[in-house]
């Protein structure tokens, strides 16, 4: 291994950083993370945080999960590799199919499609959609609905689906035929409503006028995150998403779950879609289906589709997946993962240290001004929105998130910054003290940014 000299004098050099302006990293180094245990990470100077960013919504279990790990070591010496692609299997995959099954039940989830990542689920979904209605006859259902401020990743389907500009602009022209209805976001919406039943009413009516408006019969799916994460933690009203399912099943259109943040426990339970009591059509998923520990990812599908694709003629064959799906090294590790998330049963811990730190935030917000809107409370993710006024709203520049981040950092919490938003989600087996430590460190960046 180099050095720490040669690792600081070629940090970002070389290598362009994702979501980071190439320029601005080599000006502004990033922190090299050389170690971790438990919930906490080690820089290369021996800096120890706690990272609250959970890896990236995906360490659940944190860094420590020796299950997870040995099942990745003993899969590499049984088949480090093979393909699924027609006519070969592993076991890994096969026992990971059946429990993913028996996991999602409850949401009605038949069949497993294996891919290497949220991006890939995604792109599979809004694949399979247009094939399960060209099956069915209705060539013309190839438009999409998704939400302003949602996140789906950044493949071309994904980005097109995406609600923020900063994923889409600079890559246009996108998909065609995708449309978005207003966020759930009850701080700021085209409507000026801050009761959030009330504003999921008229963004109920807004889905309607737009199915109208294009066709019912030209659009194959809505995509959603039961709760909107990487767009800043916008938590829907619990009428929001049962809501928008009987408008996709009255009108023929498939519901497509993007739980790869919110499934496994994020949520306070074991996905976000059985958080509001709703079945979808599909079920994209990744992150902590491994742990962040291998690079994979699934995409459910409902029993309810399942019949359309495995009765139908040629027509139902699946054009359609990647060089690592079902990869056995990636099920493996996610058969143990799942194993050890049920075990510990990491739901209970996620929703009790999700109201502690929720809870703490909101008196944070007492504090300093500067906290114009708090967004959380279910489960492990909580938004902190910066203000310069909180009478007029208007949001503070990207810098003071930075500024509060660098500051916190140095007093033991590694933080997400987006635009003006802090973005908390550790890993579930975090401790009430930790919590605790995130709670004071933000405080103490605030202090200093303010």
């Amino acid at each position: 291994m180099k050095d720490d000299n040669f690792l600081k004098e070629n940090n970002a050099k070389h290598m362009w950083h994702p979501m980071a302006h190439p320029g601005g990293q080599q000006d502004n180094p990033p922190a090299i993370i050389t170690g971790a245990q438990g919930v906490k990470i080690t820089d290369i100077d021996g800096h120890e945080t706690i990272d609250a960013v959970g890896g990236l919504w995906n360490v659940n279990l944190g860094y420590s999960c020796d299950p997870v790990k040995e099942a990745i070591s003993n899969q590499l010496n049984q088949l480090p590799y093979y393909s699924t692609f027609a006519g070969t299997s592993n076991d890994a995959a096969i026992e990971l199919s059946y429990m993913l099954r028996e996991f999602f039940q409850p949401e009605g989830m038949g069949r497993a499609f294996f891919t290497s990542g949220g991006s890939d689920s995604v792109e599979t979904s809004l694949r399979l959609a247009r094939q399960y209605h060209k099956i069915r006859g209705e060539t013309q259902r190839t438009k999409f609905l998704s939400l302003k401020k949602g996140y789906h990743g950044t493949h071309f389907g994904g980005a097109s689906v995406n609600g923020n500009n900063r994923f889409r602009t600079a890559y246009e022209p996108l998909l065609p035929g995708c449309r978005h209805l207003p966020a759930p976001y009850a701080y700021r919406n085209p409507f000026n409503e801050s009761d959030p039943a009330k504003l999921t009413q008229l963004i109920l009516q807004a889905a309607e006028d737009e199915i109208a408006f294009q066709g019912p019969n030209t659009i194959a799916a809505f995509i959603m995150e039961p709760i909107l994460g990487a767009g800043g933690i916008m938590v829907p009203h619990e009428t929001f998403m049962p809501g928008m399912r009987e408008i996709c099943s009255r009108h023929g259109i498939l519901m497509i779950a993007d739980e790869v943040i919110t499934a496994f426990g994020r949520t306070g339970d074991w996905s976000g879609s059985r958080h509001w009591g709703v079945q979808p059509d599909m079920m994209c998923t990744a992150k902590a289906i491994t742990n962040g520990y291998y690079p994979f990812g699934a995409c459910m599908i409902a029993e309810s589709m399942t019949e359309v694709f495995e009765k139908a003629g040629p027509e139902g064959s699946i054009g359609h997946g990647y060089t690592y799906s079902g990869h056995p090294v990636g099920a493996a590790a996610a058969v143990a993962c799942l194993k050890e998330t049920q075990r510990l049963d990491v739901r209970v811990n996620a929703a009790a240290r999700g109201t502690q730190m929720f809870e703490g935030v909101q008196r944070l917000k007492e504090k300093h001004s500067v906290i114009g809107d708090v967004r959380g409370g279910h489960g492990l993710m909580t938004a902190i929105e910066f203000v310069s006024d909180r009478e007029s709203k208007k949001q503070m520049a990207p810098d003071f998130g930075a500024k509060v981040a660098k500051v916190a950092y140095e007093n033991g919490a590694m933080l997400r910054v987006s635009g003006a938003n802090i973005l908390l989600s550790p890993g579930l087996v975090i401790s009430e003290a930790e919590v605790d430590t995130i709670l004071n460190a933000v405080d103490a960046g605030i202090t200093a940014a303010g």
